[in-house]
C-alpha cells in the first residue's frame, strides 16, 4: 500500500511518530529503545546505540565523568526485519551504550 493509499488515520499517526514505517508497518528503530533486562538487574543504565567509530569516545566521556561503561552488541531481537543488508550493518557496526556510576559513587563513600 502506497502512502497515498494509506487510510488518513494511518497517516496522520505516522506523521505524529515522526517515523518512517518498516515493513509489515513495523516502526523503523521499535524495539531499539528496550534496554537488556539482564543489565538493568545489575544497575546498569542504557543511555543510547552508538556506532563504532564514535564508542571510544563515548567510552571516555562516560568514564572522565565517573561512569563505569559497557559496550554491548545490537540484540538481534532490536534490529528491524527486513533488510539482511542493515541487519548486519547495524550487528557489526553499533553498540549499545549502558553505564552505571562506580562503586564507591554508588555506595555513598
Amino acid at each position: 500500500m502506497t502512502e497515498a493509499m494509506a487510510p488518513e488515520s494511518d497517516r496522520r499517526q505516522r506523521q505524529r511518530d515522526g517515523l518512517p514505517q518498516g515493513a509489515g508497518g513495523r516502526r523503523l528503530g521499535a524495539g531499539i529503545e528496550e534496554p537488556d533486562p539482564a543489565l538493568l538487574a545489575e544497575g546498569w543504565e542504557r543511555r543510547f546505540i552508538a556506532d563504532g567509530q564514535r564508542s571510544a569516545e563515548v567510552v571516555e566521556l562516560y568514564r572522565q565523568l565517573g561512569y563505569e561503561v559497557r559496550l554491548e552488541p545490537i540484540r538481534a531481537a532490536e534490529i528491524p526485519e527486513g533488510c539482511s543488508d542493515c541487519q548486519l550493518v547495524f550487528l557489526l557496526q553499533f553498540k549499545t551504550v549502558y553505564t552505571r556510576k562506580r562503586p564507591s559513587a554508588r555506595d555513598g563513600d
